[in-house]
């Protein structure tokens, strides 16, 4: 077999299948780019019995992913099972065997991905992780490659398919959440169980991936801070838009004199923002650097289609390089402990929508309660409350503050005897914070 490359395929959901199919279907086209026959060889996958009609096609089908990896016929493991386990087991006996290995993991790499990255060279295996964070957004091998040169100062991105097509039908459609993500889930968009994207857990690995990435640091899930999406409201997003700002799902990883500022949650961006154009299901990446400036990079973030396409990419270049028999592409230096800015140093404009009983005197106690701070309110909007003719919801936009300082004053108001309720708390990111 020589004159072949043997792939394993751990997981055959519909993005397995995606591969399994491109790989057949297109084998000579394959085969001359890469210079060497690729066969898929084996597959482990959870139910053997539902998947006879590939096994009787010559394909082995095995439910022992471990032993799968290890195989001496198979020379590049694709890891698309999902989770963090047994995948990352199953990855690293994959590279200990000296063997590639081509993931859309996303859970794996934010949270070993460093890890892994070593096992694999000093091995002399290769790990691509393409699919991990965009999909069909190339972001991986930007920053890797094309932007090397630069140091990176930042990154900004919409890479949640879901939050980005829920937050769309609640900005135009004027939806409530619940309907949204009811819509969501009837259009295949959404997962019976949203939690990890509606709570910002989904971008929040994909966002250490990113930063990683941007930053050479070990940056992981856990150095994330997240808030989700379930606490907006449709009224939140005409607010915004009377305030000349888009409401969207932004992932955040800058340079900032404090260390690594690394955020996930729902954010004001001013409507001229290229992000506030990114709608439905698509995912976007900003990266600012120097000597490049600014690169944006859109495109569908999530889906078969675009998630096949990028593992299939992947093993094309690893394919390429074992048929040449290069030696792997050695990645910069990981910094194992950098710096993290605590969210309350940063400074940040926010929007909050306060519902307010709808009496006088409730202006002079809510100034009190941010001047004791040295919080300053940028702008002040009272409109009915919704629901409680007695209420009103009042819109406060703050200057660029500490987060900590607003912080204590929203838990000063809970403490207190104020009738001040907080509806939502959203960031506004507009380009003047942290310079």
């Amino acid at each position: 077999m020589a004159d072949s490359l043997g792939i394993g395929l751990l997981g055959l959901g519909v993005v397995g299948r995606g591969v399994l199919d491109a790989l057949q279907f297109n084998a000579q086209a394959y085969e001359t780019r890469c210079g060497r026959r690729l066969e898929v060889r084996a597959a482990a996958v959870r139910n053997v019995a539902a998947r006879t009609s590939l096994a009787s096609s010559g394909l082995s089908i095995s439910d022992a992913p471990l032993v799968l990896s290890t195989l001496d016929e198979v020379d590049i493991i694709v890891e698309l099972m999902g989770g963090e386990e047994p995948a990352t087991d199953c990855i690293r006996a994959a590279l200990s065997a000296g063997k590639s290995v081509v993931t859309a993991n996303k859970e794996v790499m934010a949270k070993h991905g460093p890890e892994l990255l070593e096992l694999a060279e000093r091995s002399g295996g290769e790990l691509r992780y393409e699919a991990s964070v965009g999909g069909g957004i190339p972001i991986i091998g930007v920053l890797q490659r094309d932007l090397q040169a630069n140091e990176v100062s930042s990154v900004r991105a919409i890479i949640n398919g879901t939050t980005n097509y829920m937050i769309t039908a609640m900005s135009r459609d004027g939806k409530s959440y619940d309907a949204a993500l009811a819509e969501a889930q009837q259009l295949g968009y959404a997962e019976a169980d949203p939690t990890s994207d509606v709570d910002g857990i989904d971008a929040s690995y994909k966002l250490a991936i990113l930063a990683s990435l941007a930053f050479h640091s070990q940056v992981g899930p856990d150095d994330v801070y997240r808030e989700g999406i379930r606490s907006l409201e449709a009224r939140d997003f005409v607010h915004a838009r009377e305030l000349g700002y888009a409401i969207r799902m932004l992932a955040t990883a800058r340079q900032t004199p404090f260390g690594l500022d690394l955020r996930v949650h729902p954010t004001l961006i001013p409507t001229s923002d290229p992000m506030a154009g990114v709608e439905g299901v698509l995912n976007a990446v900003g990266v600012s650097g120097d000597p490049i400036g600014s690169v944006v990079l859109e495109g569908p973030g999530a889906g078969a289609g675009a998630t096949s396409s990028a593992v299939v990419a992947d093993i094309l270049e690893v394919a390429g390089r074992l048929a040449s028999s290069q030696a792997p592409r050695h990645l910069r230096p990981i910094d194992q402990s950098p710096r993290l800015a605590p969210l309350t140093d940063i400074c940040v404009r926010t929007y909050l929508r306060l519902e307010v009983p709808d009496r006088a005197g409730v202006l002079a106690e809510l100034g009190t309660a941010f001047a004791a701070e040295g919080v300053s309110i940028a702008s002040v909007l009272q409109t009915p409350h919704p629901e409680r003719a007695e209420s009103a919801d009042l819109i406060v936009t703050t200057h660029s503050c500490a987060d900590g300082a607003l912080d204590r004053v929203l838990t000063g108001l809970t403490r207190s005897d104020s009738e001040i309720e907080l509806g939502v708390r959203l960031r506004i990111e507009d380009g003047c914070d942290n310079d």
